[in-house]
């Protein structure tokens, strides 16, 4: 996929060229799952699978919406009746975006758009980010607003929070919209602080691999929102803005006074220590030591699957094959429930870890995974 087959693809919809073609891609989450609402530390980088917006501005107040992903052909709605619970299926997206730009004061008017992506649906790549990110870029530049990306970023999670109704954190749009090629983004989700830290697997030997389990998850139907529920209940609990404020070296006591609820106590764990595992990675990308990431990778796996209850058997399969194969380490990345694993695997190794994933998943009876390389890509931009 490509600008240019955006572009052809609007003018076959709407029976013009567009007046551009804005691009935002997926993302991996390298370490850092849970943290991000919970005002945290996270660790994403960009992925070359993108998201294309071929759009065109309109003056008659009209947002017109088209996907080549959606069956349905053009949806057409109003900007003045954009609403919460307006809106449903895929268009929310782009249109709670339309919305929040102009709930926050901006003159954003109506708009063609045509979307494409090579960001697979629902594989915990972050492809309503993507969509997000990708819309909030064409539409800004169509109505000649000048909002930076990092803004763009809060007011496209404003969108997903507010209008589609999923309470994400600000890590997957803020990945979308300011990742650097080459480099993983440390991101403090409280102070909203970037980092870029140099992140080039493929200059030592190594690659980073995404196993895409293809099973869909949908962070819409409240199993998310519960462990969100769950780790503000805990900071309450424990009288903290957020879990955020319980340091590494206090979680012993902290677990202790949680001992009469154990599905808090093992989010607090989770989040706790997970903060500690994107501190540990940053200071090892820093230091130009990328094999040793591998072990927390692993360990970040086995708390999401024993403390947050996200996982699921092809995760888990995935992960304990690859490392079974010879990967320095492995894990879940994205919200869980099924999605994709992240490895990290001497290149050397990567057809042997290939190979084993793929023959565990059909010795189970799974549908084939989907299994590729990915090196850290740039955020958003106008492509066309």
């Amino acid at each position: 996929m490509s600008a240019e087959r955006a572009a052809t693809a609007f003018h076959e919809v709407y029976g013009t060229p567009p007046a551009g073609v804005w691009a935002a891609p997926g993302r991996v989450n390298l370490i850092g799952e849970y943290t991000d609402f919970n005002d945290g530390l996270v660790m994403p980088l960009a992925l070359p699978r993108r998201t294309w917006a071929a759009a065109s501005p309109r003056t008659d107040g009209r947002l017109r919406l088209h996907s080549a992903a959606a069956p349905g052909g053009v949806v057409e709605l109003r900007t003045a009746d954009l609403a919460p619970g307006a809106v449903h299926g895929w268009a929310a997206y782009p249109a709670g975006v339309a919305w929040a730009l102009r709930e926050a004061g901006h003159a954003a008017g109506g708009a063609d758009l045509h979307m494409e992506s090579d960001v697979p649906v629902g594989s915990g790549l972050s492809s309503s980010a993507a969509l997000e990110v990708a819309t909030a870029f064409a539409l800004t530049e169509l109505h000649n607003l000048e909002l930076p990306p990092d803004h763009l970023a809060r007011l496209a999670q404003h969108a997903e929070n507010a209008f589609v109704g999923v309470p994400c954190g600000i890590m997957d749009q803020t990945a979308a919209a300011c990742c650097a090629e080459g480099h993983a983004l440390h991101l403090d989700t409280r102070d909203l602080s970037r980092r870029h830290l140099p992140f080039a697997p493929d200059l030592e030997g190594l690659r980073l691999l995404v196993v895409d389990t293809r099973v869909r998850h949908d962070l819409g139907d409240g199993a998310y929102a519960r462990r969100r529920a769950g780790c503000e209940e805990g900071a309450r609990a424990l009288g903290v803005p957020a879990l955020r404020d319980v340091a590494y070296g206090q979680l012993a006591d902290a677990l202790d006074a949680l001992a009469g609820d154990p599905v808090v106590r093992a989010l607090v764990r989770h989040v706790v220590t997970e903060n500690d595992r994107v501190a540990r990675v940053a200071g090892l990308l820093a230091a130009g030591d990328l094999r040793a990431i591998g072990p927390v990778l692993t360990a970040g796996h086995a708390s999401l699957r024993d403390d947050v209850a996200v996982s699921c058997a092809e995760l888990d399969l995935a992960v304990a094959v690859a490392n079974g194969a010879g990967a320095l380490g492995a894990r879940m990345t994205g919200g869980g429930f099924g999605g994709s694993a992240v490895v990290l695997v001497e290149t050397a190794g990567v057809d042997t870890v290939a190979e084993a994933v793929t023959g565990a998943f059909a010795s189970a009876g799974h549908r084939p995974p989907r299994i590729f390389p990915v090196r850290p890509a740039a955020g958003a931009r106008r492509e066309l």
